[in-house]
């Protein structure tokens, strides 16, 4: 007879099997929670200061800690309430700073990327990038979740609905954008989620073997970098035409050094929704200051009375716009040059494999996806820079994102694709003396002892064959890669081209029956009055590199 007696796990033993099943989550967890507590902290220590310098706190330490609470949900995008109004009637306050957004993310980032690479210094694989988002998310809502019900009891209570939606998004996106930075930026999640979305025709022009899907992403980023500058120096330019005004409003909003650093610290938070206002303002559709009250090159409406805030001064005087207003324009015309800069640069060199100079149309289009992305980021910046800061004439502040996101497209559509194509035309020109250059399409044999060229996603480190975790990738099986059923669309070729003497592309020929003598090959031209070919492109070159030599050397 064999006795078993069962024994009771204890908390401990549980907590051990619990993240032995699951490596990688109680870091996650603790990570998150530690990012939140640092937000929160540093929210705290500089509200807490700011009312032990103020000669007249409305509040004891209780209301202080409270009011930390609520500017840490309104960095993150919630909508507060402010309750002790003079009417009575609660007024809601939802215009974010968008330079309180930068602290709470950048520490969702490096959670997120640290809890996916735990051992970053050794050779252990990465923590499962679902785990890894999963703890650091749950971690930051087990901080966030107690916050929001303290603030809940203060004079700034944050409104449900957008807590419970904006804090969580938030966690999301900037954990998930660490933990994918910790497996070395794949582009295969970003291609396979742009394959679901983009229609199939045009699956091919974005993430095809010559795609370049990055020429136009960085044509938008650098467009948008030029318009939120732009408005920048606007800004900057007009705070110093209305000095006067500015210092004056300055010292009448407070009064002593607590009360101006506060005012001071204010300003700076919303530099970047005021630069924002003003590229809105260069684009045409300008910006509200109350409902009813439009302020745009053309003609500034009259403004419901408003506090004497120092940012407020560089807004124009009211009545019609004059040249000096409608010189505003300049911004996004130099947005607009800078994009097709990047998109005429990207359609004559190819970073992937060698492939031939992009078709017009193809320019062209790249120029015009640059512009919708450019819009859409515009589009999100205004919302974010814009909210309501009370109820009637102050229920709508800030430039309205669908008017900016349109304005921005046709701005850029018009004039990215013009500086484009110019570009383009400009670069390519050495080729329009040069013999033809044969470019292999994928599939062919091409030049002698020249590898066939297959579509690769970077990992991390320098090897492209293997994943960030040390993990080697599937390669495919050897064969034609347009007959391997397992192929995906997206990644098909239909554009290999050769480059002609006039430019203009033209179908690979059919290789000769008599490839001539053993030195030269098919597609290798030779050099004017020479018997030997030129030497093959390595293996890394570019095709049309070497196609501009040879035009130099015919020039000679």
């Amino acid at each position: 007879m064999i006795q078993m007696t069962a024994r009771r796990s204890t908390p401990a033993a549980l907590l051990t099997r619990m993240r032995d099943r699951s490596p990688g989550l109680a870091s996650g967890l603790l990570g998150g929670a530690l990012a939140a507590g640092l937000g929160l902290a540093a929210f705290t220590v500089l509200v807490v200061l700011l009312w032990i310098s103020s000669p007249y706190p409305d509040s004891g330490p209780g209301g202080a800690l409270r009011i930390a609470a609520a500017l840490w949900l309104l960095a993150h995008g919630t909508e507060l309430v402010r309750t002790d109004t003079l009417s009575g009637a609660p007024a809601p306050m939802g215009v974010l700073p968008l330079l309180l957004l930068v602290l709470p993310v950048w520490l969702l980032h490096r959670a997120g990327r640290d809890a996916a690479d735990a051992d970053a210094g050794g050779r252990a694989p990465l923590v499962p990038g679902r785990t890894a988002l999963a703890g650091v998310v749950l971690g930051y809502l087990a901080v966030g979740a107690p916050t929001a019900l303290h603030a809940a009891g203060g004079g700034l209570r944050p409104a449900w609905g957008w807590t419970g939606v904006c804090v969580p998004l938030v966690a999301v996106l900037a954990a998930g954008t660490g933990v994918w930075s910790a497996y070395g930026r794949p582009s295969g999640p970003l291609e396979r989620a742009l394959g679901r979305v983009l229609p199939r025709g045009l699956r091919h022009l974005v993430l095809g073997p010559d795609g370049r899907p990055g020429v136009a992403a960085r044509a938008a980023a650098a467009g948008a970098t030029v318009l939120v500058g732009g408005g920048g120096l606007l800004l900057a330019v007009s705070l110093g035409w209305h000095g006067g005004q500015t210092r004056t409003a300055f010292l009448r909003l407070t009064e002593g050094w607590s009360g101006w650093v506060a005012v001071l610290l204010l300003c700076v938070t919303l530099v970047p929704n005021a630069a924002v206002w003003a590229a809105a303002y260069a684009l045409g559709p300008g910006f509200l200051l109350g409902d009813g009250s439009p302020v745009t090159p053309l003609v500034s409406a009259p403004a419901p009375p408003l506090p004497p805030f120092p940012l407020l001064a560089a807004v124009p005087d009211t009545g019609a716009g004059t040249p000096v207003h409608w010189a505003a324009g300049v911004v996004p015309v130099a947005a607009g040059l800078v994009a097709g800069w990047y998109v005429g640069r990207g359609a004559t060199i190819s970073g992937r494999a060698p492939a031939p100079v992009w078709r017009p149309g193809r320019t062209a289009g790249a120029a015009v996806l640059a512009a919708v992305l450019c819009a859409v980021l515009l589009s999100v910046l205004a919302a974010l820079a814009g909210g309501p800061l009370g109820v009637a004439a102050l229920a709508r502040f800030g430039p309205v994102w669908w008017q900016v996101g349109a304005a921005t497209l046709v701005w850029l559509g018009l004039t990215a694709v013009v500086t484009s194509l110019a570009v383009r035309a400009w670069r390519a020109r050495p080729l329009a003396g040069a013999p033809a250059a044969r470019i292999p399409a994928p599939g062919s044999p091409g030049r002698p002892g020249g590898r066939r060229f297959r579509p690769f996603r970077f990992g991390a480190g320098g090897d492209r064959g293997a994943t960030a975790a040390g993990r080697p990738r599937r390669r495919p099986a050897p064969g034609n890669p347009d007959d391997d059923p397992d192929e995906p669309y997206l990644f098909l070729d239909h554009d290999a081209f050769d480059v002609a003497r006039d430019g203009a592309p033209h179908r690979n020929p059919a290789p000769s029956a008599d490839p001539g003598p053993a030195a030269t090959a098919p597609g290798m031209p030779t050099r004017p009055g020479a018997d030997e070919p030129y030497p093959p492109p390595d293996g890394d070159g570019d095709d049309v590199d070497h196609a501009r030599d040879r035009a130099a050397d015919e020039r000679r």
